[in-house]
């Protein structure tokens, strides 16, 4: 029989052997910010007692993404991803939500499509090797006074008041995350963070193409000869442009969706969305 209780902390190792076996890029330290995030929201599945499957839910206000929908291969099959996205909607919407948003794979679109969810546009993940960059003119690390613009910028662009997540970016590694500056003002930002199997570049945001691409160089700079992921939205031309005279690779698509109220964002002036658990 199948039960979805809360997540706790002791499950964090299951999550992890999840998503490594799906060949996702999630290491302990997301799976601990997703729980830290979200207490209330994260849950597992369990079929006769036994774990056997993942989903995570994180708000900002009225506006959450649901991540993490994962299955034992063994288990698959059992309708058990289903239940564990209506658990979670269910939840949501006692708390108030009124935008539901998730980066669905090809497999899932389906599943999602017909609990209610709708297209919304493309992302495409690059993947490559880091090589080149530079700290480029009017690129800067990023200091603690530098936070709420960060976060009004980000709000801007994404339509989504993301800033605790930030702040926890910016706690976890300082040194990772940059601003773009151009007279006086911060015109854009990035962080970087160490998955299981690349550097994840994300999230960057940029109002301008200078300050976008300028932001991607740096990031890139600080990790030569590794492996880095950067999940871009095909309506940002320049960003695409970008990885592809980086030589990067695209390695897969995921669909954006939304649930309920759609979000008035800028997929133009996203340069890499922070990933599929948070948009």
């Amino acid at each position: 029989m199948l039960h979805i209780r809360i997540m706790a902390l002791d499950d964090l190792p299951l999550g992890c052997d999840l998503d490594d076996f799906a060949g996702w890029n999630q290491s302990l330290l997301d799976w601990q910010r997703l729980l830290t995030l979200e207490p209330a929201g994260c849950f597992v599945a369990e079929w006769d007692g036994q774990p056997v499957g993942t989903t995570c839910t994180t708000r900002f206000d009225t506006i959450a993404w649901i991540s993490m929908v994962l299955v034992d291969a063994a288990f698959r099959g059992r309708g058990i991803g289903t239940q564990l996205m209506r658990h979670a909607i269910a939840w949501l919407d006692q708390c108030g939500v009124r935008t539901v948003r998730l980066d669905a794979t090809a497999l899932g679109r389906p599943v999602y499509e017909k609990l209610g969810f709708s297209a919304e546009y493309e992302v495409a993940r690059w993947e490559g090797m880091a090589v080149g960059g530079e700290m480029g003119r009017g690129i800067t690390l990023a200091i603690d006074s530098h936070l709420e613009a960060i976060s009004a910028l980000d709000c801007q662009v994404t339509g989504t008041p993301r800033g605790r997540l930030l702040t926890r970016l910016f706690a976890e590694r300082p040194q990772a995350m940059r601003v773009a500056v151009t007279q006086g003002s911060i015109t854009g930002f990035s962080g970087v963070r160490l998955g299981g199997r690349a550097r994840q570049v994300g999230p960057v945001v940029a109002l301008d193409a200078s300050s976008g691409s300028g932001l991607l160089d740096a990031a890139i700079s600080d990790h030569q000869g590794q492996t880095v992921f950067l999940d871009v939205p095909l309506p940002n031309r320049p960003a695409m442009q970008w990885a592809e005279a980086r030589r990067l690779r695209i390695q897969r698509q995921f669909l954006r969706m939304v649930r309920g109220r759609p979000v008035a964002d800028r997929p133009e002036q996203i340069w890499a969305s922070f990933g599929p658990e948070k948009g």
